[in-house]
C-alpha cells in the first residue's frame, strides 16, 4: 500500500515509566534541536466521530465529566511550562515548527489557538520563518475564524476533504457537505494562508474511478499548494470495522488502492504538483510540510495533550490518552507522560531506513549494512529503484517502488 492514514492513535504502547517531573536523561539533552525542533499540540475534540476513525479523540458525550474545552487551552499551557522546566538547561535554538492537530482543533476558539501559539513563542520562540499549521474540518471554519487564525500567526492550514463524492462522505460518516472542503480552501486563500493542503482519503467501498477522478478534479481546481492523499484502513474498534463484518460493506481492496494512487499521481502531476513523500505531494518546495518533514528526518519535537507523542535526542514518550487524566495530572504538578523508550541504535536505524526512504529526496545507501545494499540491487534490478538515483548512491523509489514502498523498506532492513 502505497500510504495509510496517520494521526494519534486511539492504542498506546507500552514503555518504561516516565519521572513525576518529566525529566529526561542528560545523554537526550545534549543536542537539543540540532535536526530541528517542532511543538506538535493534539486537541482531542470532535463534534462527531466518523466511522473510520480511532484516533485518540472525544465527543461531547465520551468526554463525560472532568474534562473541559473552554478550560482546555489552559491545560495546554501548564504542560508548555513543565516542558520549559524539563528543557531548561538545555532549550532548543528556536521552534521551527508548529502543528496543531486533532481531532478538530478549531473546534477551540480562534483566541484560544492564538493563545497556545502565543504560549509556545514565549517559551522557546519562533524562528522568524517557523511554519505554524493548523487542522481544521471544513465546517469547523469560518471566514472569520480563518481571518482570525491567520492574524495570530498561522501560516498553514490542513483542511480534512477526504472525498467530493457525497456517497464516499456519508461512508466515512462525514459531516461536511461535498463541496464545503473546496470552498474552505478557497476561504483560507482569501483570508492570507500562502498554503493550504486538503487530506483526502482513496479505496473506500463504494467509490468508483470517477467519484475520484472528480475529487482530483475539484482539488486541483481549489488551487491549494499542498495535497495528502492515504489508502483507507480499517481499524478494529470503529464503526465501519463493524459494518464490514457483518457484510454491509466490502473490505478495501489493495488493487484499487493502488489504481487510485496511480490516479492521483498522474492528475497531481500534470497539475504542476511533485510527490515528495509517497503520500504527500506540493506544488513547490516552500509548499511542503516541514513538521512532517522533522518527522521523518529526525528532528525533536514537544508533544501537548493528551495522548501526544514526544522525541528529544533518541528518547520518545507519551502522553495518557484521556483528557480528564492529562489535566488532573497536569493540575497536580505532575508530567502527563504514560510511558517512554529509549531508542537504540538499531532501533534508530530501522526508523531513519523506514521513513527516508518514503521521500523523494531517497536514503543514502552508504547507511546501509552489506544485506541491506543486496536487497538494495535486488530492488533496482525489480525497477523499484531509480536507476540514476542509484548510480549517485541514494536508494529513491520509483512510481512503481512507491506502490510497494513497505516491501522494499523490508528487503532494506536485517
Amino acid at each position: 500500500m502505497p500510504g495509510t492514514l496517520v494521526a494519534m492513535p486511539g492504542v498506546l504502547p507500552e514503555g518504561e515509566t516516565v519521572p513525576a517531573d518529566g525529566s529526561l536523561p542528560a545523554t537526550a539533552l545534549t543536542s537539543v534541536g540540532a535536526r530541528g525542533f517542532g511543538v506538535y499540540v493534539h486537541v482531542p475534540f470532535c463534534a462527531s466521530r466518523c466511522g473510520y476513525c480511532d484516533f485518540n479523540t472525544y465527543t461531547a458525550a465520551e468526554l463525560g465529566g472532568g474534562a473541559s474545552r473552554e478550560e482546555y487551552a489552559d491545560t495546554v499551557l501548564a504542560e508548555l511550562a513543565l516542558a520549559a522546566r524539563v528543557l531548561r538547561d538545555n532549550p532548543p535554538p528556536r521552534v521551527d515548527t508548529v502543528f496543531v492537530g486533532g481531532g478538530t482543533p478549531t473546534l477551540l476558539p480562534a483566541d484560544d489557538l492564538a493563545r497556545i501559539l502565543d504560549g509556545i513563542d514565549r517559551t522557546f520562540g519562533l524562528a522568524a520563518d517557523a511554519e505554524v499549521t493548523t487542522e481544521a474540518n471544513p465546517e469547523s471554519v469560518t471566514p472569520e475564524s480563518l481571518a482570525a487564525l491567520r492574524a495570530a500567526g498561522y501560516t498553514r492550514i490542513s483542511l480534512g476533504m477526504q472525498s467530493a463524492s457525497p456517497g464516499v462522505l456519508a461512508i466515512l460518516d462525514r459531516r461536511h457537505s461535498a463541496g464545503r472542503a473546496v470552498a474552505a480552501a478557497r476561504e483560507a486563500r482569501d483570508a492570507g494562508f500562502d498554503h493550504v493542503n486538503l487530506d483526502l482519503i482513496y479505496g473506500t467501498p463504494g467509490e468508483s474511478a470517477e467519484d475520484f477522478a472528480a475529487t482530483l478534479d475539484q482539488v486541483v481546481a481549489a488551487g491549494v499548494d499542498h495535497v495528502s492523499a492515504y489508502a483507507l484502513i480499517v481499524e478494529e474498534g470503529t464503526r465501519l470495522a463493524a459494518r464490514m463484518r457483518r457484510g454491509e460493506l466490502a473490505y478495501p481492496s489493495d488493487d484499487v488502492a493502488a489504481d487510485r494512487y496511480l490516479a492521483a499521481e498522474a492528475a497531481l502531476d500534470a497539475a504542476g504538483f511533485s510527490w515528495y513523500e509517497v503520500s504527500n505531494w506540493a506544488r513547490t518546495p516552500a509548499a511542503r510540510c516541514r513538521h512532517n518533514l522533522l518527522y521523518w528526518t529526525g528532528g525533536d519535537w514537544w508533544g501537548l495533550g493528551p495522548g501526544a507523542h514526544s522525541h528529544v535526542g533518541g528518547v520518545r514518550w507519551w502522553n495518557v490518552k484521556h483528557p480528564t487524566a492529562y489535566a488532573k495530572r497536569l493540575a497536580a504538578g505532575e508530567s502527563p507522560g504514560l510511558a517512554r523508550e529509549v531508542l537504540t541504535a538499531d532501533e534508530t536505524h530501522m526508523e531513519d531506513v523506514m521513513l527516508r526512504l518514503r521521500l523523494a529526496s531517497g536514503l543514502p545507501l552508504d547507511v546501509l549494512d552489506p544485506a541491506g545494499r543486496a536487497g538494495a540491487e535486488r530492488a533496482r534490478a525489480a525497477g523499484l529503484l531509480a536507476d540514476a538515483d542509484y548510480a549517485a548512491g541514494r536508494a529513491v523509489l520509483t512510481l512503481r517502488g512507491r506502490l510497494l514502498a513497505d516491501a522494499v523498506v523490508r528487503d532494506l532492513l536485517p
